[in-house]
């Protein structure tokens, strides 16, 4: 067990200008804010510090540096220094170097870098994979080496179709850094930290190392929180929306005003959801961008209800619907002027009125009794699952430094939604039953946080567990 006295693992974070620095320190520290990043060299002119803790314990403080641009002419200064001193050891001379007026001129960006890792335990050397190697990469990892610290080289944007992974590794092992860790800033692997720290824990003493595991394991269990977090979220949202009926008159435009209200009732829960899923992950609304591809006058935040949209993402659109689109022509001839567009459209949306005739009886006719419960049918539903299990895979598996909104397209929830579905989760969300907690919400409107009348319940809550362990799938072992 680790002494709450043993003094934190310094690192500092180090290397040539504009290879990722900033971001690698973000994506760790999960901090959208930290430093400032842009595409334009030198961003970091000076050295900024943060602290990875575990119950108010710091076990790693983490340091950025400016990046270094001049390491050629520096490493030929250092050889004129040895030259004039005389034999020393290497970190002897850095140390010297760091005194001479050079160190606050000419070299006073490089001098930072190396004054932070002589101060530090080991440091961490990020690479820009996709650049070649140059002469004065090489010169500048030649320069850190004589600070005599441990330097695990860190590969960044390595799923660049740009990367130049093989011609880094063997540039590294001539330099004698064999031990190395890929580490793609804007899109890490699930287990990409705890691999950074499983290679940082053979270069530092032992203590070190188990304040490294301490802090892989507690990055697994935060991310297995967050996953289930982000599938209750979800579960939520389908729950509110199956429970949820609105009782209209069934008046021409009375109907017409509240098939609009759901339509806009059931777009502000999904985007409390979207909204709820950015935070959880940390990112911010900025981090997300729907998909505002026009289809035939709609648009992706306002086309939940298209049938067109539930063709292209490959659900099969139930008798509900179709008959709902019936009764909506039927509607129009008995309604003198509505267009048969609108209203096929809205009985489309409510197609959970024409197709739950048999099971509900006379509650749900129509306008021939007065009132109609307005719901949403299944394959909204569906639509919203896909959207956001799409959405919880993309913040799952984004880096913090990412600059790019995540975009998800329906074209891409279409290509994904199968394997999604069978993978993410043992639901078939286009064409399979829908799992028993949507059907139950179904019968209970007042589980709908959108009721007026809604109260908390055990046996919603019941459901929503049951649903998030759906969700989630079989426990894969870490």
């Amino acid at each position: 067990m680790i002494e709450t006295t043993l003094a934190p693992l310094k690192l500092a974070v180090v290397g040539h200008t504009n290879t990722g620095k900033t971001s690698l320190l973000r994506t760790l520290t999960r901090d959208t804010y930290f430093g400032e990043v842009r595409n334009s060299p030198g961003t970091t002119r000076h050295v900024e510090g943060v602290r990875l803790k575990i119950a108010d314990q710091t076990l790693i403080e983490l340091f950025d540096t400016p990046g270094m641009e001049d390491s050629m002419a520096l490493l030929d200064y250092l050889q004129r220094l040895t030259n004039e001193q005389g034999r020393m050891d290497e970190p002897e001379r850095i140390a010297l170097f760091l005194q001479t007026p050079e160190a606050n001129e000419r070299f006073e960006q490089e001098a930072r870098v190396l004054r932070q890792l002589l101060q530090s335990d080991a440091g961490l050397y990020v690479i820009d994979v996709r650049d070649p190697v140059l002469a004065k990469h090489k010169d500048e990892i030649r320069v850190l080496a004589q600070c005599g610290k441990p330097l695990l080289p860190v590969l960044n944007f390595t799923r660049s179709p740009e990367q130049r992974i093989e011609e880094w590794r063997t540039a590294l092992a001539h330099l004698g850094l064999h031990a190395l860790a890929e580490f793609d800033t804007v899109a890490p692997a699930l287990n990409g930290e705890a691999l950074l720290y499983e290679k940082l824990a053979l270069l530092v003493s032992a203590a070190h190392s188990e304040q490294l595991q301490r802090l892989s394991v507690d990055v697994a269990q935060q991310r297995q929180q967050r996953m289930q977090d982000a599938w209750r979220l979800l579960a939520e949202l389908l729950v509110d929306v199956a429970a949820w009926r609105l009782t209209s008159p069934s008046q021409k435009a009375l109907l017409e005003q509240n098939v609009q209200t759901l339509h806009e009732t059931i777009r502000l829960r999904e985007e409390a959801c979207v909204k709820a899923l950015l935070r959880r992950f940390n990112f911010t609304t900025r981090d997300y961008l729907p998909d505002h591809i026009a289809l035939e006058g709609y648009r992706w935040e306002t086309d939940l209800f298209h049938p067109e949209v539930l063709k292209e993402l490959g659900i099969q659109v139930g008798k509900g619907v179709a008959a709902g689109a019936m009764a909506g022509a039927t509607f129009d001839l008995l309604t003198a002027g509505l267009s048969l567009g609108s209203g096929t459209l809205i009985g489309a949306a409510a197609g959970g009125i024409w197709q739950g005739v048999d099971k509900w009886g006379q509650r749900l006719i129509g306008k021939w009794r007065g009132e109609t419960e307005l719901t949403v049918d299944d394959s909204v539903i569906r639509v919203l699952a896909l959207r956001q299990i799409a959405l919880i895979h993309a913040l799952a598996q984004r880096g913090h430094a990412a600059q790019a909104p995540i975009a998800i397209s329906r074209a891409q929830i279409a290509l994904d939604s199968g394997s999604l579905s069978e993978e993410s989760t043992p639901i078939n969300w286009r064409s399979g039953p829908l799992p028993d907690a949507i059907e139950q919400a179904r019968a209970h409107p007042e589980w709908s946080s959108l009721h007026p009348r809604h109260l908390p319940s055990a046996r919603r809550e019941q459901a929503i567990v049951a649903l998030v362990q759906q969700l989630e799938g079989p426990k894969v072992e870490q």
